[in-house]
């Protein structure tokens, strides 16, 4: 399946600021870019770094005062599997592969710790397998008003318990904090996403289970099928699409996404892995 993705950011600059930009689809085992095209104005020289694990792609530039646009297009091939929920356990801290242990500790906005005993109750009697992820998401659901401007940057999972209202990146991270105090190693995956009105960058997050990473979306906004990466991380600290040091005011933002085949991606049932 193929789609469309691109950005376009607009910014007025006070003074010389730079740049950190999570906006270009990753290149990985389940998604390919075809083709893609990066325009900044005014012309500025930029830096990207692409990391060896992960594939998230940084994109660096520092701009003078004044106006500064940045526009991305992409077109990315993606190639998702899907397996069977029912078959898909939950994997012990003691058989956990080392590389994934950084995903059950708890992170800036993902106070695990401080949920033990909520997510205990609610998911500890629960059979150890992928149906508990999903009972997380259907708990995050049914529990937590989706709510355009109800939190802000600083906004944690433990904060979003309390007040029950959020956006995609709020619903992503409770379902992370939850996952990792049950030990169930988790992660924050930032992309394009088709279907989602109005269009924006959008938020969802993966469990480890059985012997690879799950893909979950507690807000049911998109179809998952129709997620195209742009990063992972530990939580929104490492995902920002824009980090700024100096003074800069964003202006304009505006994301799309389009589908290129013919049958557009469907929601469903089945497990999505994307690496």
């Amino acid at each position: 399946m193929k789609f469309q993705v691109g950005c376009q950011l607009k910014y007025d600059l006070t003074t010389d600021s730079t740049f950190i930009f999570n906006i270009s689809a990753v290149n990985n085992g389940s998604q390919q870019v075809l083709e893609e095209h990066l325009q900044i104005e005014p012309a500025i020289n930029s830096e990207e770094y692409v990391s060896s694990t992960l594939k998230n792609r940084i994109l660096r530039l520092t701009a003078p005062p004044g106006k500064l646009q940045v526009s991305y297009q992409a077109t990315v091939a993606l190639c998702l599997g899907e397996d069977n929920p029912n078959l898909i356990p939950e994997i012990p801290p003691k058989k956990l592969p080392l590389r994934v242990l950084n995903y059950v500790y708890p992170s800036r906005y993902c106070e695990s710790d401080q949920l033990f005993n909520l997510a205990n109750n609610e998911f500890g009697h629960l059979l150890p397998d992928y149906s508990r992820v999903t009972a997380i998401c259907n708990w995050i659901y049914d529990n937590v008003t989706y709510l355009s401007g109800s939190t802000d940057a600083h906004t944690s999972a433990y904060e979003i318990v309390t007040q029950r209202s959020g956006v995609c990146r709020d619903f992503a991270h409770l379902g992370i904090a939850f996952c990792r105090a049950l030990n169930i190693p988790a992660r924050f995956v930032s992309g394009y996403a088709y279907g989602l009105e109005p269009p924006d960058f959008h938020a969802v997050f993966e469990a480890y289970l059985g012997s690879r990473w799950y893909l979950f979306d507690a807000t049911r906004l998109i179809p998952r099928k129709g997620f195209v990466r742009i990063g992972t991380g530990r939580d929104a600290a490492d995902m920002s699409f824009a980090t700024i040091f100096g003074t800069a005011q964003l202006e304009g933002l505006n994301v799309s996404v389009d589908c290129l085949t013919e049958e557009p991606p469907q929601a469903t049932l089945g497990a999505i892995t994307c690496v």
